[in-house]
């Protein structure tokens, strides 16, 4: 027993919480018993929309230790000084799965940071891939349908997948990395992060550098191989929720060392192929990693939905001494992700404790608007500019300025070569990986129709003959 009373949702007492208010013992039950009403219509509305990608996920508490200085790039108050501490938030993902899907089937995994920093929150919303599928923001919508069901069946359909991969040939690089082992990740301690696309940096002088950003885990890379994945997700679906959360709770503290590449702004014009496009990796003999700083998760959220299902990520949401590029994904995201967390969590989701600023507090005249669970500004006025000194733009927050040209139309990208880096990769993995890369290829063109692998087939030749010939041979047995 307790002595604390159950209240409503208004603080009212309950009486009964077993037994509805009706009328005599065997009813009906009455329409004044709004206890019950209220606890049916709650319930009724518990679930939010699930995310459209990134539906499934875990994540954790922690902290960003800056290691290296690299004041000479950015005036980013949180990469300010060696030894600072900036309080992060990090969710991991799968994407193309719902709710309910297992942790370990092939997909890439979102790898999203929320630094709580001093000048407000900045979020680097990336995976554990360092390019994607597409470059153009344009065909986001069609991609991610062919990841889902089939509007007919309901089932997941590899002829959807591979119709589109084979009619989209930017999108190989991510295919053979997806293929390979680091489709089906060992959990999400055992893998790499990375921004994927490319972001700017600003310095107190204002010059800009162009910036990638790699979590390298400090864990190692591990991963399933396609038959493990396949018994994991039968034994334990929520294999990655359960080992990061167990992780964390015993101590097992899980770190990646946060590393840049850096180009300078000059650069990015004559570099060998555009360095904006997200379907392609800076080269690290051009552009060496630079080290930053540490990465470390150390607490575990109290309630999964509160802090977890109602953490909201944008690449637009960014800090004075960071900015964007002109990377067509990245300009695409940053207006999709906030629109998606107006639609699900309502236009005050910034509110939710999740998400709003740890470090500082939200100063604007923005009001009003559903959920709205704070004083709403209070008597403070709504607009800008006023008389009473209320919050006003500052100079510090000025972004990177860069020239832009050309006609206004639609633009597709001029460097058609789609097969040099992933035949670079396909060739430096080691003998063991190229055998199950092969073999998680076949598997899943076994289930495609023979003009659609014929069309995919054109691709892999492209790549490297050899790849395509061991696809070809690993059908034939089949």
């Amino acid at each position: 027993m307790t002595d604390r009373p159950m209240t409503r949702e208004t603080g009212a007492p309950v009486y009964d919480d077993q037994h509805s208010r009706t009328a005599g013992p065997r009813g009906p039950v009455t329409l004044e018993d709004v206890h019950l009403i209220e606890k049916l219509a709650h319930f009724n509305r518990e679930r939010i929309p699930e995310r459209v990608v990134h539906a499934k996920g875990a994540g954790a508490y922690g902290y960003f230790e800056v290691t290296h200085d690299v004041r000479r790039y950015t005036k980013a108050a949180f990469l300010s000084e060696i030894g600072k501490r900036t309080e992060v938030f990090v969710r991991f993902s799968t994407v193309g799965g719902e709710q309910g899907s297992a942790d370990t089937e092939r997909d890439p995994r979102g790898f999203a940071v929320k630094f709580y920093t001093e000048e407000g929150n900045y979020d680097l919303v990336g995976n554990n891939t360092p390019v994607f599928f597409i470059r153009d923001p344009l065909k986001f919508p069609d991609f991610i349908h062919t990841q889902k069901r089939h509007p007919q069946t309901h089932l997941k359909d590899p002829n959807m997948m591979w119709d589109f991969w084979s009619l989209t040939p930017e999108s190989m690089h991510q295919v053979l990395i997806l293929f390979s082992n680091r489709g089906t990740p060992y959990g999400y301690r055992h893998m790499h992060g990375f921004g994927s696309h490319t972001f700017s940096w600003i310095n107190d002088e204002g010059e800009i550098v162009w910036v990638k950003y790699h979590f390298l885990t400090d864990q190692g890379i591990r991963n399933f191989r396609r038959h493990e994945a396949v018994e994991m997700a039968g034994r334990d679906p929520d294999f990655a929720t359960r080992d990061l959360y167990d992780a964390i709770e015993q101590g097992n503290f899980p770190s990646w060392t946060l590393y840049v590449q850096i180009m300078p702004f000059q650069d990015a014009e004559a570099y060998a192929f555009d360095p904006f496009d997200v379907t392609k990796v800076w080269l690290h003999g051009d552009y060496p990693l630079i080290p930053v700083g540490k990465l470390v998760l150390n607490r575990n959220p109290r309630n999964y939905f509160a802090e977890v299902e109602q953490a909201a990520f944008s690449p637009a949401n960014v800090v004075p001494g960071i900015g964007f590029s002109p990377d067509k994904m990245l300009q695409g995201r940053l207006f999709a992700y906030g629109d998606a967390h107006r639609y699900r969590l309502g236009a005050n989701y910034n509110l939710l404790p999740v998400n709003r600023p740890h470090a500082t507090s939200a100063q604007n005249y923005q009001r009003d608007g559903a959920m709205r669970f704070d004083d709403n500004g209070g008597g403070s006025v709504n607009y800008y500019p006023n008389r009473f000194g209320e919050p006003a733009p500052t100079e510090r927050a000025r972004g990177p300025e860069y020239p832009v040209h050309g006609l206004v139309g639609h633009h597709e990208y001029r460097d058609r070569d789609f097969y040099t880096q992933p035949r670079k990769l396909y060739r430096l993995l080691p003998p063991a990986e190229q055998a199950d890369l092969i073999d998680n290829l076949a598997a899943s063109l076994r289930q495609v129709e023979p003009d659609i692998v014929e069309r995919q087939m054109y691709h892999f030749e492209q790549i490297d003959p050899e790849l395509a010939k061991r696809v070809s041979e690993s059908l034939a047995r089949a």
